[in-house]
């Protein structure tokens, strides 16, 4: 025991081991976090799959078939093959409403959504004759209006499309996958003599779960978006050109030219214009488990302070701390960030650092008191750890400006350290009191 107190190589040595397996632990609750966020996803996964999944309405869009003749490998015989040539809008009108709920899934919070959406344009039929296709070999009486729509289970009323005046009802699918692989469509009789202009519009009564988006399809594309929910993230290829937000909730407007994307108005075949889309999730007002696997990530910071305050206090004045005195010290310190991500669960992440931040320095003055038999010490480590909590919390934050500010905390707390111990003789100190 002698040994130990008095020589300080063999007391770092056994530090430098102690703190290395605290990482241990540390390593393991940022597992654990990692593994209640997934938790998470599975009981959003799980009552989206009962409600109606993320939305993402593609179109509309004309589909029209015409027949294409092909000569047969190894064969001068020729065949007639059925193609698909797709007439997108000139304008499209987006106008929707959107009425976000809340649903429970053990101690899991997800976001669905009720949805009312009208859609109206006008398609140009006279892009057809740009696809250099003869219309004798067009099936004009074969079209079909299609609207792409990522899971049919959300539809809650019959869909009625107005086209050109008359009323079509829609049906499930489409004719084939090169557009779209769910979705409605509705069989339009074209004139092969039609050359201008046809006004459509239809509305539709759609639920998910926390993303609805768009696409631009038309020449002109402008969606207007308007719910009670106020924390919206707007995401995908687009932002909003217009938005409000406020307590009362959010409206958004998007207006987007088909220069503004990378495929025509008329094409053969099949594109990937889901690529395009735009919208809107509904997040969450906090992101617990983000937050506390980024506290997770100082623990090796607030272990080797601590220690290091510890270690100074030994060597400044003359006292002997125990290394299974720093273990247990160190155990508290861990114990923090499963404090954090058990309270967060049930209450909001603010609060539940305060209360975490509260108990450890609570209990590690409490025992650090009894050990150092100083009001003094004990005062400094309160507010040495007071300040390290605060810094932490601070940079969770700021994510924006986490990496700045935990540099120039770091380069502080170096320079405080450098300045303590400038003046120790460490080649002729003792732990033990003389």
């Amino acid at each position: 025991m002698s040994s130990l107190k008095n020589n300080i190589y063999i007391k770092i040595g056994i530090i430098l081991v102690l703190v290395f397996l605290l990482l241990i632990p540390a390593a393991m609750i940022r597992s654990l976090v990692l593994e209640r966020e997934s938790r998470q996803y599975e009981a959003i996964e799980e009552v989206s799959s009962k409600w109606a999944r993320s939305q993402t309405i593609v179109g509309p869009a004309l589909m029209i078939p015409y027949v294409r003749e092909v000569k047969e490998e190894n064969s001068s015989k020729t065949i007639q093959e059925i193609n698909y040539l797709h007439i997108l809008p000139a304008t499209l009108k987006v106008d929707g409403t959107i009425q976000p709920e809340k649903r429970n899934r053990g101690i899991f919070q997800i976001v669905v959504y009720n949805s009312n959406t009208k859609l109206s344009g006008s398609f140009d039929l006279s892009e057809i004759n740009n696809l250099g296709i003869p219309k004798e070999k067009i099936r004009f009486d074969k079209a079909k209006f299609i609207v792409g729509i990522d899971d049919l289970r959300g539809l809650e009323k019959q869909i009625e499309l107005n086209w050109d005046g008359n009323k079509i009802l829609f049906d499930p699918g489409v004719p084939n996958y090169e557009l779209v692989e769910s979705g409605i469509n509705a069989g339009i009789n074209l004139d092969s003599e039609m050359n201008g202009i046809v006004d459509f519009n239809f509305e539709l009564f759609l639920k998910g779960s926390q993303k609805l988006h768009f696409t631009p399809v038309g020449k002109e594309t402008d969606v207007t978006l308007r719910s009670p929910w106020t924390n919206p993230s707007f995401e995908g290829s687009f932002l909003p050109d217009s938005r409000e937000v406020t307590e009362a909730g959010f409206s958004a407007n998007w207006n987007i030219l088909h220069l503004n994307r990378n495929y025509p108005q008329a094409f053969i075949g099949g594109l990937d214009i889901e690529t395009s889309a735009f919208g809107l999730d509904l997040l969450l007002p906090v992101d617990n488990y983000q937050k506390s696997y980024r506290s997770v990530t100082y623990a090796l910071l607030f272990i080797v302070f601590t220690f290091l305050v510890f270690f100074f206090i030994e060597i400044m004045n003359k006292v002997f701390i125990h290394p299974i005195q720093y273990l247990l010290v160190g155990v508290a310190l861990v114990i923090f960030y499963s404090l954090l991500l058990s309270i967060s669960e049930y209450l909001t992440f603010d609060l539940s650092f305060l209360i975490s931040t509260v108990a450890t320095i609570t209990l590690i003055a409490g025992y650090t008191k009894t050990i150092l038999k100083s009001n003094r010490l004990t005062g400094m480590l309160v507010g040495i750890l007071t300040i390290l909590y605060v810094f932490n919390f601070v940079i969770i934050q700021m994510q924006d400006y986490s990496l700045l500010i935990g540099s120039i905390g770091i380069f502080l707390i170096l320079a405080i350290v450098m300045y303590t111990s400038r003046k120790i003789d460490w080649y002729n100190i003792q732990t033990n009191r003389d």
